[in-house]
């Protein structure tokens, strides 16, 4: 039995916010990509998402919640947590903190922080406004496969193992949150880039802000998701290049921008002009168009080394999906 998608009409959300306040699994759309929402405060629901992901016990979730109020109830906050929080929330930016012992250890992989957020998409706060708990959403995809910016994505990958999917039309950033380690303030770390910089949380923080990302052993418990070297991955190989050629039709290409002339029906784009937020919007769905063609191999355009803004998190997801 597939899932049943839901227009975001007053009355489905109010019905989706009981699913979710009963334990059930509910898809949502946010601004990055769509998440598998549960009630995180019950461990038997956030058990169900790692079961219908396929996701390992050892990566943790992201706890969405409505404002910085909501938050402080289930982690430690410290002044620069507070800062960035009330700068870049609602929006694209998980701040890792201290948990409190509310929060169960299925969310954290059984360690002593937790990953949070508040997200911008309107529906999401809708839902998180009706069912007044704190909700854990990860990717709403099979677990390390290429993450859902559409309600038709969740259900060609999560259909069977769910009953549930809001539809809340197509994401608009399109690539995971940025996620800030401020467990230890005087060293903020980036463990996973996104639509906030660098240089963005710098200004707010005064300090300067590590972005070196160690990489993860998989059996190894991580401190936020998303840090797994392949991750984000389609099924046929794909392999990053600084021009993508194929001599045959059977090699998906992929470009950055717009190709002149007309093109044959194996060349994909990812912008018409080659704009990185249109890039980072178009980059999921344009991976899962090729990944679906029946082609032996997928080429994708590097990003030029010169790129800023959005180019980390574009580069740190081209490289995971491109590691297997």
């Amino acid at each position: 039995m597939k899932a049943r998608i839901h227009s975001p009409t007053p009355a489905n959300l109010r019905r989706l916010a009981s699913v979710l306040r009963r334990g059930g699994l509910v898809a949502i759309p946010t601004e990055t990509v769509y998440g598998l929402a549960a009630h995180a405060l019950d461990a038997q629901a956030c058990r169900a998402i790692f079961s219908a992901k396929g996701r390992p016990a050892n990566d943790p979730l992201i706890v969405h919640v409505l404002d910085l109020a909501h938050a402080e109830e289930l982690a430690d906050f410290n002044a620069e947590a507070r800062k960035v929080a009330r700068r870049f929330w609602p929006g694209p930016l998980t701040i890792v903190l201290p948990k409190k012992p509310c929060v169960p250890d299925i969310v954290t992989s059984g360690g002593p922080t937790v990953a949070l957020r508040a997200p911008a998409h309107p529906l999401a706060r809708k839902l998180l406004a009706l069912a007044q708990v704190p909700l854990a959403a990860p990717s709403a995809n099979p677990f390390s496969y290429i993450s859902p910016t559409s309600a038709a994505h969740v259900q060609q990958g999560l259909g069977s193992r769910i009953g549930h999917i809001l539809d809340g039309g197509n994401c608009v950033v399109g690539v995971e949150s940025t996620v800030l380690d401020l467990t230890h303030p005087a060293r903020p770390r980036i463990l996973r880039p996104g639509a906030i910089t660098a240089a963005q949380l710098e200004k707010v923080l005064k300090r300067k802000v590590s972005t070196k990302l160690r990489p993860v052993k998989s059996n190894a418990r991580q401190l936020a998701p998303g840090l797994l070297e392949k991750h984000y991955s389609p099924r046929t190989p794909l392999r990053l290049t600084a021009r993508p050629t194929g001599a045959t039709k059977q090699t998906a290409l992929i470009f950055l921008r717009q190709p002149v002339g007309k093109s044959p029906a194996h060349v994909y784009w990812l912008s018409n002009r080659g704009a990185l937020d249109e890039i980072a919007r178009n980059l999921y769905r344009v991976l899962r168009v090729a990944d679906m063609g029946g082609y032996r191999e997928i080429q994708l355009e590097k990003l030029p080394a010169t790129a800023g803004g959005l180019a980390a998190a574009l580069h740190d997801r081209m490289k995971r999906a491109a590691s297997g």
